[in-house]
């Protein structure tokens, strides 16, 4: 019999369109899939609370897909190299598969682990299970990465289709002894955090709810995705980020399943379908931008901005992170956010936008607090959209290009039905008012048992002057 494989899994929890588990089971044999729980490793961006939870959930759920294939998950916690060598030893493995990262962190972690496993006479491979592209298939005609969207996906698109998922094995063959392992709870993953329970109520982690999710989409969403996406109080976007991030589903799953179903489309949908697809690129353009440039994480991509001449205003930024800004639509991001983990993405350019120009506080900020706060936290998105908020990464939004909050929230949330749902302090308050209080007349606020100041916050800073301040500020680094 051939000899065990093992398939160390990351964010890769999933039965079907695996490539390193179904590496590892064509090539016969046992097979041990074991997650190693190594935050030192992660170098300074350790995932933050909310994905802990989500993990903890997902390791969950797909210790169980493998229960009913007849296999079981392998938990252990340390240095990977050390626990692969230690598992190698103890299964007399010959083979460990897996699937590649992409942070700059991993990528060095990984080709440590591989250069040592092979050095040690194993069989050592990495799959692409993340990304429809690698990386480094995608470049100019002059070799060089790509720093504009547009180009970057028509080069993709040029590209033979992604292939077609495979389907999740119906059986894996186990050792004849499994290795030891830990407890997942003794990981610790879990949050004490009150929030939790709003974790909880707002998703379910793991390949089923990423199934449903995908299902419910492409039935209420997808048709009209290209103009519902943009209003918060509509269920108008996929939420499958999270299950995209941690790998419960592929996305070679969500393109095929896209495609099959734009026959039965209007043309319309078609264009929301295909306008869907393209956010796809936008997660495969994130990713191959910090491939290409792993300094981004802390560094502006466009260098002229390291000079920028950023505010320090800790008392703005507490306000900014607990929904506590006197601008409704703001406010009610970042409670959605605290509340379940997630933050609708038009919503998210609000919020990135006024804490970068209207608070001049720098987009680390925001990086940091969205990479602990967000259960879809993934380092090449978060990194590029905070850049492009700064306007300082590639492809980026003009800097002078600064979104009224109060005018986005009237038009994206005219009937003020999703300001309703998280500033409750302000439900009785006319929706003509409820987008900047501020402006109404002392009356109103006063039927509405809004006393500004008190029951909700006055602005903490005022928009137009704001702007002038953040243009003001742009101008000396170009003159610079």
């Amino acid at each position: 019999m051939t000899s065990p494989s093992i398939v160390w899994l990351r964010q890769d929890l999933r039965l079907a369109d695996n490539p390193a588990l179904q590496a590892a089971i064509d090539r016969g044999g046992p097979v041990i899939p074991v997650f190693i729980r190594s935050t030192d490793e992660e170098g300074p961006w350790r995932p933050g609370e909310a994905s802990d939870w989500w993990l903890h959930q997902s390791l969950q759920s797909f210790a169980e897909q493998l229960r009913h294939v007849g296999s079981r998950l392998i938990v252990r916690a340390g240095t990977s190299l050390t626990e692969l060598l230690r598992l190698v030893d103890e299964t007399k493995a010959t083979a460990v598969y897996w699937n590649r990262r992409y942070e700059p962190a991993a990528i060095a972690r990984d080709k440590t682990v591989k250069a040592e496993l092979r050095r040690t006479g194993l069989l050592a491979d990495s799959f692409n299970g993340q990304l429809l592209f690698e990386p480094w298939e995608i470049c100019t005609q002059q070799g060089s990465p790509y720093q504009v969207f547009t180009a970057f996906w028509r080069t993709c698109l040029s590209k033979p289709a992604p292939a077609a998922p495979v389907q999740e094995p119906e059986r894996i063959l186990s050792p004849a002894s499994w290795p030891d392992s830990v407890a997942l709870e003794s990981l610790h993953l879990e949050p004490t955090r009150p929030w939790v329970k709003g974790l909880r109520d707002a998703w379910q982690p793991g390949t089923t709810g990423a199934r449903q999710q995908l299902a419910t989409f492409l039935q209420e969403a997808v048709s009209d995705y290209s103009t519902a996406r943009d209003f918060p109080a509509r269920i108008g976007t996929s939420r499958l980020s999270p299950h995209l991030h941690f790998g419960e589903i592929s996305p070679r799953t969500i393109w095929h399943a896209v495609h099959d179903i734009l026959p039965s489309l209007s043309a319309d949908g078609t264009v929301s379908a295909e306008t869907y697809r393209k956010e796809l690129g936008w997660r495969e353009f994130a990713h191959h931008l910090l491939f290409h440039f792993p300094s981004t994480t802390d560094q502006p991509l466009r260098p002229e901005f390291a000079n920028f001449p950023w505010d320090d205003n800790q008392s703005a930024l507490r306000a900014w992170q607990r929904g506590q800004t006197g601008y409704p639509i703001v406010d009610a991001g970042m409670r959605e956010l605290w509340a379940t983990g997630w933050m609708h993405n038009r919503v998210r350019m609000i919020v990135a936008s006024f804490l970068v120009k209207d608070l001049r506080l720098h987009w680390r900020h925001g990086a940091a607090w969205f990479w602990d706060t967000l259960v879809d936290a993934d380092l090449a998105a978060n990194t590029l959209g905070w850049q492009w908020s700064a306007g300082c990464g590639a492809d980026a939004a003009p800097y002078f290009r600064v979104f009224n909050p109060s005018l986005q929230s009237a038009k994206f949330d005219q009937d003020g039905e999703y300001l309703r749902t998280w500033i409750p302090e302000l439900n009785k308050l006319p929706t003509k008012w409820s987008h900047a209080p501020w402006t109404a007349p002392s009356q109103i606020l006063l039927n509405a048992k809004v006393t500004l100041g008190k029951t909700y916050p006055n602005p903490i800073v005022d928009h137009a002057q704001a702007r002038t301040l953040a243009l003001q500020a742009f101008e000396h680094i170009k003159r610079a």
